[in-house]
């Protein structure tokens, strides 16, 4: 009998506990306080989303993974059904991942995601209407910036009051670090996204660059390198539909303003969000990527205010079309391996642009009055609506035939690290292996000349191959290609791919000869080969007749020499990575 009246008691407590935290926490955000002037600092923010938590069971609140800053990585939860274990979730649900603050001077998305699960789980219509679809969201992705707050370093920002910096704890940029994963944050993010597995992303961004008429504008992934049906579903229906249903609501929007150093009636170009980007990132797995970039001058308020519009318009999107997405998405992969080849870089198709009815303000260039020089003066008083061209076809520059698999020698294991994080899946050999294989050395590559996110990136990488018969040791990594990784797998073991590891210098060791020779030492050994192997007498003989300027240099004939013989080492420009086919 005690037990049962004890088991009583915690339930009324429980209830009182959740009707007094219903009754008396003020929802009311600083937001909203403040007039649209204002946002909340990191602690209040994950303050509020716990007090959500307490309070409304269709709310959770998790914490998932580390930052650099040495705080948790949290995750807030909406279920109308307040389930959360995302391995049933998402065999019944559609899934919404929204990340905000990772530049966190652009807290638009912040105090929009705030409002957002506050009016859903205060409102059971809005429970109802979004049975079908679960929200989480990332309300501080950047802690490190957010913590370091201030009032001036958006010295282009029109509002809030105070807000972070865009550098995290260790200063790097996040937007810059979902492929390379130098940072506890991008590691972080892997898990939450894997464990959510969303259908759609929406990272949260203000604009930099141009000044026009709109409040808000879209960075969809690009469509031709989402590719496939996933591609033309993103283009033809989502896009538009999306646009639609803000346009009703008397919001205007218009593609991501890429101009820099021009006016936007000159014409411009889709963003090209490759996968160090989040949305870049995020498709290599199928999940259809955005960003939402509000525009710099306007009004805090306007711009929180319909980045709220923009996120409320695409859940509307996900309850209308989620079983399309979910089918797209689970049949995206047979789709690209279909296709026998994959494209890993790309161009802006300068004959091909849509025309957008562009709604600007005139742009000359006047006396400035601090310099000099001549400034960008964007005129107010004279607002325009142009055709502008939009250049959003991009075309294929190179691709590489789809391999079976990928082997990885051992010992790499800052790669084989990164591609744990991203669930691929891999076999380890148990015993030394003999394969034919397609072997790779680096032709060529240029090299950054400033650091870039603390790397000297490659760029405009190629890669010479031959098949051979290669003798695998015990321990080395057979990474197959048809899984759901199938492009992250490429994208990043591919050398020449636009952000692979190599480019991001995870294989630089390769680049440096290791040993060498002394001139006097090889002049009787380079004799002797040369003088014994006609293929290379030949081929010695004939670069002395045609190329000048070998003629010119002795020690680069005795280096061909030395270079196409036994002793040049075969570590030398050769990747650790194999391709199966």
């Amino acid at each position: 009998m005690k037990k049962i009246i004890f088991l009583l008691l915690i339930v009324v407590i429980f209830s009182c506990k959740e009707t007094t935290q219903k009754t008396n926490y003020d929802f009311t955000t600083k937001f909203e306080k403040s007039k649209g002037t204002e946002t909340t600092t990191y602690l209040e923010t994950i303050a509020y989303f716990k007090e959500l938590d307490n309070a409304y069971p269709e709310i959770s609140m998790l914490e998932i993974g580390e930052t650099d800053s040495g705080n948790p990585l949290n995750l807030v939860v909406f279920n109308s059904y307040k389930e959360f274990d995302f391995n049933k979730i998402n065999k019944s649900k559609n899934v919404i991942l929204i990340n905000n603050a990772i530049h966190p001077g652009e807290s638009d998305g912040v105090d929009a995601s705030m409002l957002l699960l506050r009016n859903i789980v205060q409102d059971k219509n809005n429970i109802e209407r979004f049975k079908d679809v679960v929200i989480a969201i990332i309300p501080m992705y950047n802690i490190g910036g957010a913590l370091n707050r201030n009032s001036h370093s958006r010295a282009n920002q029109n509002g809030p009051k105070e807000y972070g910096f865009r550098g995290n704890a260790r200063n790097f940029d996040l937007n810059r670090d979902f492929i390379k994963n130098d940072t506890k944050n991008a590691i972080g993010f892997a898990k939450i996204f894997h464990t959510v597995n969303p259908d759609i992303f929406i990272d949260n961004h203000v604009s930099n660059g141009a000044d026009y008429q709109y409040g808000i504008t879209h960075l969809f992934t690009q469509h031709n390198k989402l590719g496939n049906e996933l591609g033309e579903f993103l283009e033809n229906e989502m896009r538009p539909s999306i646009e639609k249903s803000l346009f009703k609501k008397d919001i205007i929007i218009t593609p991501y303003v890429n101009v820099w150093g021009k006016t936007p009636e000159a014409g411009f170009s889709q963003f090209f969000d490759s996968p160090r980007y989040s949305s870049g990132y995020t498709t290599l797995f199928n999940t259809l990527g955005l960003m939402v970039e509000t525009h710099m001058l306007k009004p805090y308020k306007q711009r929180v205010e319909e980045t709220y519009s923009f996120m409320e318009s695409t859940l509307d999107f996900l309850i209308e079309k989620g079983t399309q997405i979910k089918v797209l998405r689970k049949n995206a992969v047979a789709k690209i391996l279909e296709n026998k080849t994959y494209p890993i870089s790309f161009e802006v198709d300068k004959d091909k642009f849509s025309t957008l009815q562009f709604k600007g303000y005139e742009g000359s260039y006047i006396d400035s009055k601090v310099t000099n020089g001549k400034r960008l003066f964007y005129d107010r008083t004279k607002p325009y609506t142009k055709p502008v061209k939009y250049f959003n076809q991009y075309k294929i520059t190179n691709e590489i035939k789809i391999p079976k698999a990928y082997v990885l020698k051992q010992g790499w294991w800052k790669v084989l690290d990164r591609l744990k994080a991203n669930n691929i899946s891999f076999v380890i050999f148990k015993n030394d292996t003999t394969i034919k294989v397609t072997e790779q050395h680096i032709k060529d590559y240029k090299t950054t000349t400033s650091p870039y996110e603390g790397h000297y990136t490659h760029y405009n990488t190629t890669v010479s191959a031959k098949e051979k018969s290669v003798a695998f040791k015990k321990g080395d990594v057979y990474i197959p290609i048809n899984q759901n990784g199938a492009r992250y797998i490429m994208e990043t073991l591919e050398a020449s791919a636009t952000d692979s590891f190599f480019n991001w210098n995870f294989f630089d060791t390769i680049l440096q000869r290791k040993e060498g020779y002394s001139a006097y030492v090889f002049e009787d050994i380079a004799e002797d080969y040369l003088n014994n192997s006609f293929t290379l007498k030949l081929n010695f003989d004939e670069k002395m007749k045609t190329d000048k300027e070998f003629v010119k240099n002795p020690r680069a004939q005795l280096d061909y020499i030395y270079k196409n013989s036994p002793y040049y080492e075969t570590a030398h420009l050769k990747l650790p990575i194999y391709k199966v086919f």
